[in-house]
């Protein structure tokens, strides 16, 4: 090792030691590993100053463009696929795969009851979304919260088009029923591209990706003694199946959404002729004795953001 090669080391290690006395064992653990796997990199590509200069001044456009309902940090995590990966690592299987909550779970949905429609809009083909909430051995779990938001069939959420759209237009929160069910009316939603007018996007246009994500249904539930679940469905004929941006797509999430040319199934679901149909069924974790905080995870995250 020559002296400039211990001069670097001598930095990460005073860096790493720095935490040595951080009283949460986790936290310790999650810092210390944070700066050697950062000085690593460092040590790998070894920017110049002025692309430092340039890493700063990106992370601060990101920031600068985050806003009650925009959240750059979560988009620039979900393109660089680590916020699939976090999701991936945390599953424990035997449940519904888990997949990114996505930049725009923002507001507050409003309560809804079953049958409900979250589209405020009234324009476009219906389509009704069935979904059945069980736990791991097939227990039926009533009173299950079910947090619902998807985009438009333009391609658009409610919180991107404030004068075009109502807010709260795709959203819902409901509670399953006695057999953990529930149902609403909606619009099959769009494939879309994610926001490119900010940092995030000119990123992409530098490495020349696209942005497009495949049409798809958010769907965060929580159910008492069980780990909060956030997932989505995607819809089988949607484009970028296979390439969505931010890398989210899982086999087991991929749902039709057949039309139903069908009267009196119609008017039994308060929508017309045509319409399209989703059956979804969602298998939530039991919760371990660690885990008792988890209830609270999702709103927290709210809260942060």
């Amino acid at each position: 090792m020559t002296n400039s090669d211990e001069a670097v080391q001598a930095i990460t290690d005073a860096a790493v030691d720095s935490f040595r006395d951080t009283a949460d064992p986790r936290l310790r653990e999650l810092l210390q590993g944070l700066v050697r796997h950062l000085h690593g990199y460092v040590k790998e590509v070894r920017p110049t100053l002025e692309e430092w200069e340039y890493a700063v001044e990106f992370l601060t456009a990101v920031g600068q463009k985050c806003d009650p309902t925009r959240q750059e940090f979560i988009l620039l995590s979900d393109v660089l696929g680590v916020s699939m990966l976090v999701e991936t690592l945390n599953e424990q299987g035997g449940g519904t795969e888990s997949t990114v909550l996505g930049p725009f779970h923002v507001v507050e949905s409003p309560e809804r009851v079953s049958g409900d429609s979250i589209d405020l809009m009234g324009v476009g083909k219906p389509c009704v979304v069935s979904v059945r909430v069980t736990s791991a051995d097939g227990t039926p779990l009533p009173g299950a919260s079910v947090d619902v938001w998807q985009c438009t069939e333009e391609g658009f959420y409610d919180v991107q088009q404030p004068d075009v759209q109502p807010l709260g237009n795709g959203r819902g929160l409901f509670r399953t029923d006695g057999e953990g069910r529930l149902w609403f009316r909606t619009v099959v939603p769009s494939h879309y591209p994610i926001p490119t007018d900010g940092p995030v996007g000119e990123l992409l246009g530098a490495t020349s990706r696209h942005p497009y994500r495949p049409a798809h249904v958010h769907f965060i539930v929580e159910a008492e003694g069980h780990r909060p679940l956030t997932t989505h469905i995607f819809v089988a004929d949607s484009p970028y199946l296979d390439s969505d941006a931010v890398f989210a797509v899982k086999d087991s999430l991929v749902v039709g959404f057949p039309e139903v040319d069908d009267a009196e199934a119609a008017r039994e679901y308060g929508v017309t002729a045509p319409f399209r149909r989703a059956d979804f069924d969602i298998v939530v974790e039991p919760e371990t004795e660690t885990e008792p905080a988890n209830h609270n995870q999702n709103e927290n995250e709210k809260d942060a953001r």
